[in-house]
């Protein structure tokens, strides 16, 4: 539930070093991120479970976070809220879109994966606007269109992926971005405040592993790295790196630049993903999935948010969210 602190506002432009900042950002979690989906192809061709996969890929993204923490002397804030807003983060984050993402990635290309993730801001904005977060205009009415167009030119022809079948992995991976997106929306309204960004999603990952761990021992799916590394073992540890590095970014760009404006992340994402895959994999791709993507960039690009409500409104309540945020021009 979408805190009733937050009411959509039309904020000044916000400074030029904090629009820079966010900006390269971006273009990091973009490029990092597109990569990602690559990698999860090439995880599961050693035949590891998907729910083992993600497994491992929080598992080691904790470790490696809760190193940073070790080091900074940093340790994750634990009220009974706070553990609320774990626990959502974790299944809306990791637990439920990682699992089906893994189960997918077997079954389509990386360039068919990164497309459908790009839905991320069309349903962030969705419900964004359902809450007054953000403003409804034709315009972006028109980009939600676009967008669902995009997904429909992969589904529909016959002729459009390369196996007919793989049309339920598709809409498994947009189910995936739905939670994405709603993980988007907590982070903005939930986020404790003056609180280190790569502390909050540590204590998000470990959450993650605590609900996966009794998971994958009762289902049966647990199993150890393979060793030696194996191409497999290499990705799932390449992703983990990814998820702790690019994950903190990702909140820390919500915090500093909003939910909208963080989830144009899916349009650097889906393009480089697309590249990764033909970089790597040499994929070929029917025209249906060259228009699809063509379209759902003209979506992406009539959703994103203009400069004048760059930053979201931000709660006044100093329990809440703060308006100045840590590391920009505020106390650190």
């Amino acid at each position: 539930m979408v805190d009733p602190y937050v009411t959509h506002s039309t904020l000044a432009h916000p400074p030029r070093a904090k629009r820079l900042g966010s900006l390269l950002i971006l273009l990091f979690l973009g490029i990092v991120w597109g990569l990602s989906f690559s990698l999860a192809r090439m995880a599961t061709e050693s035949g590891i479970h998907p729910v083992m996969i993600n497994y491992w890929s929080c598992l080691i993204g904790a470790g490696l976070l809760s190193l940073y923490c070790f080091f900074t002397k940093k340790i994750p804030p634990i009220t009974r809220p706070l553990i609320g807003f774990y626990l959502i983060c974790a299944l809306l984050g990791s637990v439920v879109p990682g699992t089906l993402y893994f189960y997918a990635a077997s079954h389509v290309s990386a360039g068919v994966l990164s497309i459908t993730i790009a839905t991320v801001p069309l349903l962030t904005f969705i419900a964004a606007a359902v809450f007054r977060i953000e403003a409804l205009s034709y315009k972006r009415v028109l980009g939600i269109l676009c967008g669902i167009s995009s997904i429909g030119l992969l589904v529909v022809p016959n002729s459009s992926l390369p196996d007919p079948n793989a049309t339920l992995w598709v809409i498994m991976m947009v189910l995936a971005a739905a939670c994405y997106a709603a993980e988007g929306l907590v982070i903005a309204t939930r986020t404790p405040p003056r609180v280190d960004v790569f502390v909050v999603v540590t204590a998000v990952l470990i959450t993650a592993v605590i609900i996966m761990t009794p998971i994958v021992w009762l289902t049966g799916t647990f199993e150890v790295m393979p060793w030696p590394f194996s191409r497999s073992s290499w990705a799932i540890l390449g992703m983990s790196v990814i998820m702790a590095t690019a994950y903190g970014g990702f909140y820390y760009l919500i915090v500093l630049a909003g939910p909208v404006y963080a989830s144009q992340t899916a349009y650097l994402v889906t393009l480089s993903g697309v590249l990764w895959g033909i970089l790597i994999y040499n994929e070929t791709h029917s025209v249906w999935i060259w228009a699809s993507l063509a379209v759902m960039m003209i979506a992406i690009t009539l959703v994103k948010p203009q400069e004048t409500t760059h930053q979201d409104h931000r709660y006044q309540d100093k329990n809440k969210i703060p308006v100045t945020l840590p590391g920009t021009n505020g106390e650190s």
